[in-house]
């Protein structure tokens, strides 16, 4: 391709193409004019059979796998050249926007799409099925089965209509047997690289086109009960109450405040319920959620002792009782410092100065960590906006991510990537250049 239609000065003809096939993707919904697009239905298969469409057109050999992913494959120079693994996920929150997932899958085969000669690796580009876990109780169903982490439970899920996973992949012509053996050969998968929607407002609040992800943020998530004594909202006094909303509402003061006073904790109370919910009645039992969050599992785990100590002190000063319950748990995925200052090199060379940040959002490469090292790049979106259709991107700013992948691939090296890695992760953006 051109090289003035890749330079910063050029007519965007990259971006537009990304623009104009993200488009075309959000056609494909369950709920028009609202874009909802779920795992094994009909307009998965629409979406992936477009996607598959455009691969080819980029020259690769495609396929649908077992677990419902678009693969396209381009040969590298030898039968037995490393893999490097792009590409994002194509489905969609319900009522989202268009960018999210489908942004890394387009930009991935449009940086494919622009390279010339034999590379000295292979590449798979992925349009994985299920990241989102809307349809089903679970989350990173083709990830997972790309990284060879699925178990036979994961396909025992069931959807809000009673259809479980497997039996609704089966009908979608895949397969759960199949897709439980389609885990990737972890010496022949040199990396797994996205290319995503930030979800926040740091590169829009800094002015920059796209920024370089350090980790993923692990997660844990609690139900809390709280149990008091329900009375007359007229007649119990004050002094007397065991009143369990109150109570929550304190503990909820209680978890901003750990997050708060802790470097990078994020926490979260997204729902509350009182009970039994009358006006005139004094709360007896209360219920509500935390979701706390931090790139370093240390000090998530710290964190989450905190929180529970102080929930604990509060319970005992009221007189309620608390309960307590992890429900949801996943590591951080931290990127590979070789891969970011890869990654860091590639938007310096497009002109843009390389912002790192963290991810507080999951993504695929939560499950591709156990198969490789992962990086990503982060795309500035409209007041951080995600999972709404008021989800934006720019143009400029779609070509730019481009851009920083077609440097990333023009100078990756898996043979050096092997080195930091064996190195223990400290390379510089040089062991990975030509």
């Amino acid at each position: 391709m051109d090289e003035a239609t890749l330079s910063a000065g050029g007519n965007l003809r990259l971006g537009r193409r990304v623009m104009d096939r993200l488009d075309a993707l959000a056609a494909y919904t369950s709920e028009a004019p609202a874009l909802t697009r779920l795992y094994l239905t009909p307009e998965h298969a629409a979406a992936a059979a477009r996607v598959r469409g455009w691969m080819e057109e980029a020259g690769l050999a495609t396929e649908i796998d077992a677990a419902g992913n678009v693969v396209g494959r381009k040969a590298g120079g030898r039968d037995d050249a490393p893999i490097l693994l792009l590409g994002s996920h194509i489905d969609t929150v319900r009522d989202g926007g268009r960018y999210d997932g489908n942004l890394g899958v387009v930009a991935a085969i449009e940086a494919v799409a622009a390279l010339d000669g034999p590379l000295p690796f292979a590449i798979e580009v992925i349009a994985f099925g299920d990241e989102e876990g809307v349809r089903f109780p679970v989350t990173l169903t083709g990830s997972r089965a790309v990284a060879g982490t699925l178990d036979a439970a994961h396909f025992e899920a069931a959807d809000r209509d009673g259809v479980t996973l497997g039996a609704a992949l089966a009908a979608f012509g895949g397969d759960p047997v199949a897709a439980r053996a389609l885990g990737r050969a972890p010496g022949r998968v040199a990396a797994y690289v996205e290319i995503h929607i930030e979800q926040g407002p740091v590169l829009e609040a800094e002015g920059l086109p796209v920024g370089i992800v350090t980790a993923i943020a692990g997660a844990t998530r609690l139900e809390v009960v709280v149990t008091g004594m329900a009375g007359h909202a007229g007649t119990v006094p004050m002094a007397l109450r065991r009143d369990a909303g109150a109570a929550a509402a304190e503990m909820v003061i209680a978890v901003e405040a750990v997050a708060r006073e802790r470097p990078e904790i994020v926490a979260t109370v997204g729902r509350i319920e009182f009970g039994p919910g009358a006006v005139n009645v004094v709360p007896g039992r209360a219920v509500f959620t935390v979701d706390l969050r931090s790139p370093d599992d240390g000090r998530r785990t710290a964190a989450l002792a905190d929180v529970g100590e102080r929930i604990a002190a509060i319970a005992a000063r009221r007189g309620v009782g608390v309960e307590s319950r992890v429900f949801y748990s996943e590591a951080a995925a931290p990127c590979h410092p070789a891969l970011i200052d890869a990654l860091s090199g590639a938007v310096e060379r497009i002109g843009v100065p390389p912002r790192r940040l963290v991810s507080g959002a999951g993504h695929d490469g939560l499950a591709m960590i156990a198969l490789c090292p992962i990086g990503m790049v982060f795309v500035r979106c409209a007041g951080g906006i995600s999972h709404n259709p008021a989800e934006a991107i720019e143009v400029e700013d779609a070509d730019a991510a481009v851009r920083v992948l077609i440097e990333f691939l023009r100078a990756f090296d898996p043979a050096r990537l092997r080195a930091a890695a064996s190195d223990g992760g400290s390379a510089d953006a040089s062991r990975l250049r030509k």
